[in-house]
């Protein structure tokens, strides 16, 4: 349930919040309408693997959260497994990862604001189940 939550949230975040500044980041705004159409079509073993990633994610915040005192408030848990693991690694893969300088702000922003919602929410799927 969790890695669905995070699935839609992220599709939400990607393909509909930061929709047209995320294709300007990627250069996807410049593409013909055919070259974008081709680009989505080509997008599933991309999607698949992200299904998987976010499944070990879900996998190994369960168990983070299996393993600390049932008093730990589990939100905050998550935003300090988000703080310690997850932002350090997307401003990395930023940083090094051949993106432009100019959106190098504004990518990780991006990039780690959504994977806090996508914790956050793993947490209440969590919290409450």
């Amino acid at each position: 349930v969790a890695t669905v939550v995070q699935f839609i949230i992220g599709g939400a975040w990607y393909m509909g919040v930061f929709r047209h500044l995320w294709g300007e980041i990627h250069g996807y705004n410049s593409l013909s309408k055919e070259e974008q159409e081709k680009a989505q079509k080509d997008m599933g073993p991309q999607l698949g693997f992200q299904v998987l990633f976010t499944l070990i994610t879900s996998f190994v915040f369960a168990l983070l959260v299996a393993g600390f005192p049932a008093e730990w408030n589990i939100f905050g848990l998550a935003g300090f497994f988000w703080l310690g693991f997850v932002v350090p690694t997307q401003a990395s893969a930023v940083m090094f990862g051949g993106t432009e300088k100019k959106w190098m702000v504004k990518k990780t922003a991006i990039m780690a604001s959504g994977s806090l919602a996508c914790l956050e929410a793993a947490a209440a799927v969590f919290h409450f189940m």
